[in-house]
């Protein structure tokens, strides 16, 4: 993310804008994504102090090379990356951090660059062919690469959580045995992964999950070297509170222990939106009002994509220069493009008399939101501010006391 003065007028800003209704007070006449560094180093430590094995940074919940560093530097040495895109990027941010390719379909290119330019040694799949992809890629004068960690991606339900990624991946019961004696063949280490879908509501969404690890254990006779598993750690959203994430660790613990794998074996997780949902929100203008209908200045093809196509609820307030006593109404949310595909249905509560030129800090998107924007258009030139004030809502314990109310005065 790149700061974009120009276009927010911020050269007659007062030194020390550290929240959002300091950067509304400028009058800015587009969007600006405010970032909370402290946040995600909170997030980070939180899971380097308290999970009961090794964090992986999911970067496709935010690629910034700002928010990389602010991890690294809190402590998240590992980085699950999805692409050959995200291979260079945090390769070239993070030349020490050790990557893990987890994608399970990969260009055969890929893999190869991956291995021999970038060092990654880790990765997943979810065939054979996939298996066989991997050893080609990676081996040398036909010599088959002896230091690969190979995780085998088994298909778990994503019945817990808000956003399956049951379908797509994972190997289908009736393979998994021998899909696991074959890498075990050609991994230095073999893991077992899964992914429980994103956003799990309850911790029973790990246990039943770990029960077909363990079952996939016992029916291939191998020795399991690492256990991943996976994303789906949640965030707080109107609607959609989870208990602490101390009971996920606890449960996940529990289990893994319980399996028959090496005395040795590593456990790992994946978080990417529980690190990064905190880091940023959104102060966005409004522009037109049409009932309970508001027409913003972000939406569908900007940082809102998930509360138009799937429904996401995000937490809001309205932030002016006069208090409300109006009631406050459900309201729905209009982009500025000219799709009326643009539309962030909700409904999001706020007070019943906001009308143009008043602002809107949205929160929780520093997961998916800043990494979705496009140009579409001709929107998306977002300016960046970092600002010190506390998330709007938070499972660390944190969340800012005036984010009870929905209104900020300025």
């Amino acid at each position: 993310m790149h700061k974009h003065h120009r276009a927010l007028g911020l050269a007659a800003a007062p030194s020390g804008t550290r929240s959002g209704a300091e950067i509304a007070k400028l009058r800015p006449v587009e969007p600006v994504t405010l970032l909370r560094p402290h946040a995600a180093r909170r997030a980070a430590r939180f899971f380097v102090e308290k999970f009961p094995g090794r964090s992986l940074y999911a970067v496709k919940a935010n690629p910034s090379p700002e928010l990389l560093r602010v991890l690294w530097e809190a402590g998240v040495t590992h980085y699950d990356v999805a692409s050959i895109g995200e291979v260079r990027l945090v390769h070239d941010v993070l030349p020490e951090a050790t990557l893990c390719f987890m994608h399970p379909v990969k260009a055969e290119e890929a893999i190869a660059e991956a291995y021999f330019d970038h060092g990654v040694r880790t990765f997943s799949l979810d065939t054979v062919e996939e298996l066989e992809k991997i050893v080609r890629a990676t081996s040398k004068d036909g010599v088959p690469a002896s230091d690969l960690n190979l995780l085998v991606r088994i298909r778990v339900s994503s019945d817990h959580a808000k956003l399956s990624l049951a379908s797509k991946f994972g190997a289908d019961p009736r393979d998994v045995s021998a899909l696991l004696m074959a890498a075990r063949q050609a991994a230095d280490a073999l893991g077992i992964c899964f992914h429980v879908g994103s956003q799990a509501m309850t911790p029973a969404a790990f246990a039943e999950a770990m029960t077909r690890v363990r079952t996939a254990i016992v029916d291939a006779a191998v020795t399991v070297d690492i256990v991943d598993v996976g994303g789906g750690f949640p965030s707080s959203y109107p609607g959609m509170e989870p208990p602490p994430l101390e009971t996920y660790f606890a449960v996940i613990h529990e289990t893994f222990e319980s399996l028959p794998i090496s005395y040795s074996a590593e456990l790992w997780c994946e978080p990417g939106r529980a690190l990064c949902a905190e880091y940023a929100s959104v102060l966005v203008r409004v522009e037109k009002r049409r009932g309970d209908e508001l027409y913003i200045n972000d939406g569908a093809y900007g940082a809102l994509f998930d509360a138009a196509h799937i429904g996401w609820r995000y937490p809001v307030r309205l932030i002016r220069d006069r208090s409300s006593r109006v009631r406050p109404m459900q309201f729905s949310f209009y982009g500025p493009t000219c799709d009326d595909l643009d539309r962030m249905a909700g409904p999001f509560e706020l007070p019943g008399d906001i009308g143009p030129g008043d602002y809107i800090e949205i929160g929780m998107l520093g997961a998916y939101g800043c990494a979705m924007r496009t140009q579409f258009n001709g929107f998306g030139a977002v300016a960046t501010e970092v600002v010190d004030d506390e998330p709007m809502a938070s499972l660390y314990g944190a969340a800012a006391d005036d984010t009870r109310s929905n209104v900020v005065t300025l």
